[in-house]
């Protein structure tokens, strides 16, 4: 499924996987200990940084039963607790994609492809 519908009193409204996507990757963006989203090259096994504009690319979204599954992938700044990131990335990006949606986020998947050194 490509995209979420949902059915109010005054019509249909269709939110398109990519836009979740992107303001996920926006979110994530603004949580302590997040370098950046990843890009990950399944043939070649390579990760590379992505810039902000493309931050919703390290972010696979599925919808099931009007349910959203996020899996994050992202490299943290070196030093921080991958714990403390991981639930900050989680309870941020679940508040505001349900306040953003209206869906319900059933689950969140954080991928930690790399660690960088922050300047």
């Amino acid at each position: 499924m490509k995209s979420s519908t949902m059915n109010t009193h005054m019509g249909n409204i269709i939110i398109d996987k990519d836009v979740i996507s992107q303001y996920a990757g926006g979110v994530a963006m603004e949580c302590f200990g997040i370098v950046g989203m990843a890009g990950v090259n399944m043939k070649d096994g390579f990760v590379k940084l992505l810039k902000m504009e493309n931050a919703g690319r390290g972010i696979d979204v599925k919808i099931e039963d009007n349910k959203l599954i996020l899996d994050f992938h992202i490299i943290v700044a070196y030093g921080v607790s991958i714990v403390a990131v991981a639930n900050n990335l989680i309870d941020s990006v679940k508040y505001k994609i349900e306040e953003f949606t209206g869906m319900s986020v059933e689950k969140i998947n954080i991928f930690v492809e790399g660690v960088r050194v922050i300047d």
